[in-house]
């Protein structure tokens, strides 16, 4: 069960830029962006969680295709709202967040998906291990100048996740039929885009 982030910050590289405009950096507003994510408990209800600390680096190019994303996300941010369920997804049976402290994500490409869509694969790294996955980018806003005269834009990107493909696979059966915590993880991310201060 898990969140991540960040995964998911790449649909920051999709940030438009100006026509004059050839490289630029970006980064996430964190007290307006949340990194969410969902799975399936006891096969009736989802849990709900997010990461609180996390980094991200973009830099964009006029052709939004060729822009690069490096996310860094502490799994011992992880917040379910609840101490205990925590403290057992930073333990060995989940993240173990002491031999692996940190979530990765690094973007190989992006490509167009529909009219204002974008779809971004990269390699995402849980636990010591590496796959890549496919961040569905949709509802793009921006970019606007906010009151201190920067640029800001927004969007909400998804994916799904197979949460044993990257170590994570405790679980305990239940007597009626069925597991505990499910092997799908759905990521939903909504950031909202700053220009770095120099």
């Amino acid at each position: 069960m898990f969140r991540l982030s960040a995964v998911t910050v790449a649909a920051i590289a999709l940030l438009p830029v100006s026509a004059t405009a050839q490289t630029q950096s970006w980064e996430a507003d964190p007290v307006h962006t949340h990194v969410g994510f969902g799975v399936r408990h006891m096969m009736v209800s989802n849990v709900k969680g997010e990461f609180k600390k996390y980094s991200v680096k973009i830099q964009t190019e006029k052709d939004l295709t060729r822009s690069t994303v490096d996310v860094t996300i502490q799994v011992a941010s992880i917040d379910t709202g609840n101490s205990q369920r925590d403290g057992h997804l930073k333990s060995p049976d989940f993240f173990d967040a002491a031999k692996y402290p940190t979530i990765t994500f690094k973007s190989k490409k992006i490509v167009k998906a529909g009219k204002d869509g974008f779809k971004v694969t990269g390699d995402l790294t849980i636990k010591g291990k590496t796959k890549e996955v496919v961040l569905d980018v949709k509802s793009f806003v921006g970019p606007v100048k906010d009151p201190m005269g920067g640029l800001r834009s927004g969007l909400e990107a998804s994916t799904k996740i197979d949460r044993r493909d990257f170590g994570l696979t405790w679980n305990k059966a239940l007597e009626a039929g069925g597991v505990a915590v499910g092997h799908e993880v759905k990521i939903g991310l909504e950031v909202e885009l700053v220009q770095p201060k120099k």
